[in-house]
């Protein structure tokens, strides 16, 4: 038999809170993150007389409670319920100092690489990061501060760092270096950021951090891990507050936009687009500017509205047109040509507007070759390839396809072999066209998927 969680009854006897009133508050704070819970008296009684222990997010919730009623933080350790699960749940929560974000970052890691992380995307967890974000950045005062000369050649050593992770997320996929960069997250990073320092090298600390985490989070979206994803984007995001980088905070939310028009969640993704563009002007960073912009395109395109989408992405393409790499963040290294104009094409792809597509296309794939960017130039071949199919030329779709799927086999990245398997999709009705069977039997053959 399991033994009495005395922890747990202790802190709701301090607290002064009845069984029934505390399974009432975890029902109402579980609707505010989308969880229809219907805990009383008795789920209480199981958990202080029985030791036993709730899944999913309500460890956090009774910890919530708790909080509220001492007015000092509760962890879900406190209440001997401490676990992945609760980590998981950790990980959608904007922290009120940015010492938690590491923490959860920390926890995050350990879990993923000991392989007892599995959590699922989340859509109600959405709202809240980018809203507190958001007033975070009118609320406080940015100053420059200017070269980072002195006492930062650790932080140094990190940002070099994340330019050789980002390199090879680019290049390779974000499936190449996940693990190899958590790791380094975890056995560097953390433990540096938790000494003491001098304000500017613990601000200094916050922003390499914060791009890491974003980068991790990046990767793992990049890899169809959108649970870890999420997870990482979120504290990416609180710990840029902390570091008081709107811009990166901003850039934060982009990718956060990305991934949810991906899943198909478009309405949200148009609003953390939008917070993105509110927190900043286009003369912080045109990259970033131009970055939200086109994600805010790409999701108005996706939800049907032409006339919205177009004008977005003019607007974007007016600020990128400024864009000046050598005064922009090392992160905003790869929002150029290849990337913005790939992404302009997909935006008409879904407005099935194929000659503007072949235009944006073409001049990604151009400098996708230049660079030999594998993933970025797979993805602008499929949105050419989607022109095709649009005109009902097959055969030169099921031809550029073939080219999809040789970029493919280069890189380890679900977001290339998604669009291998949508253009396998679009091509089903003229399977028994030669070309369309080559293209199913490279598919099959070198990727391992059966159309």
């Amino acid at each position: 038999m399991t033994e009495r969680n005395s922890e747990l009854a202790e802190l709701i006897t301090e607290a002064g809170i009845s069984w029934a009133g505390l399974a009432k508050r975890i029902n109402e704070l579980g609707a505010d993150e989308g969880q229809a819970l219907r805990y009383d008296y008795t789920a209480i009684h199981r958990w202080v007389n029985k030791g036993q222990k709730p899944r999913g997010i309500t460890p956090t919730l009774i910890c919530r409670v708790l909080s509220e009623r001492l007015s000092r933080r509760v962890r879900p350790a406190d209440i001997g319920m401490e676990g992945f699960e609760s980590v998981a749940s950790r990980g959608l929560q904007y922290p009120h100092d940015p010492e938690s974000s590491v923490e959860t970052i920390r926890d995050l890691g350990t879990a993923y690489t000991s392989g007892q992380f599995s959590a699922p995307f989340i859509l109600a967890a959405l709202a809240a990061p980018s809203r507190d974000w958001l007033l975070a950045t009118f609320e406080e005062t940015v100053s420059d501060r200017g070269a980072r000369a002195i006492g930062m050649n650790q932080v140094a050593g990190i940002r070099n760092m994340f330019s050789l992770f980002q390199e090879m997320d680019v290049m390779r996929g974000g499936g190449h270096a996940r693990t190899a960069l958590i790791s380094y997250m975890n056995s560097t990073v953390i433990p540096l950021i938790r000494r003491e320092h001098e304000p500017d090298v613990q601000k200094a600390l916050y922003d390499a951090a914060a791009e890491q985490a974003y980068l991790i989070g990046w990767m793992a979206y990049d890899d169809g891990e959108h649970g870890l994803a999420q997870r990482y984007l979120i504290q990416a995001l609180r710990l840029s507050q902390a570091a008081e980088n709107p811009v990166l905070g901003a850039h934060v939310l982009a990718g956060m936009a990305d991934q949810a028009n991906l899943l198909g969640y478009s309405h949200e993704a148009v609003a953390l687009a939008r917070a993105g563009l509110h927190g900043i002007g286009p003369e912080a960073s045109p990259a970033c500017y131009a970055d939200l912009g086109i994600l805010e395109a790409r999701a108005l395109a996706r939800l049907g509205d032409a006339t919205a989408a177009t004008k977005a992405i003019g607007r974007a393409e007016r600020v990128f047109d400024s864009v000046d790499h050598e005064s922009e963040p090392e992160w905003a290294r790869f929002i150029d040509r290849a990337y913005f104009f790939g992404e302009a094409a997909n935006v008409f792809r879904d407005l099935n507007q194929p000659n503007e597509i072949d235009r944006f296309a073409g001049m990604s794939i151009e400098d996708c070759l230049q660079q030999r960017r594998a993933r970025r130039g797979g993805l602008s071949q499929a949105a050419v390839a989607a022109a095709h199919i649009q005109r009902n030329e097959i055969e030169a779709a099921a031809e550029r396809g073939r080219i999809v799927i040789r970029l493919t086999t280069t890189v380890n990245s679900s977001r290339c072999l998604e669009a291998v398997t949508d253009l396998q999709r679009k091509l089903k009705p003229f399977a028994t066209i030669p070309q369309v069977q080559e293209f199913n039997q490279d598919a099959s053959n070198m990727l391992g998927l059966v159309a």
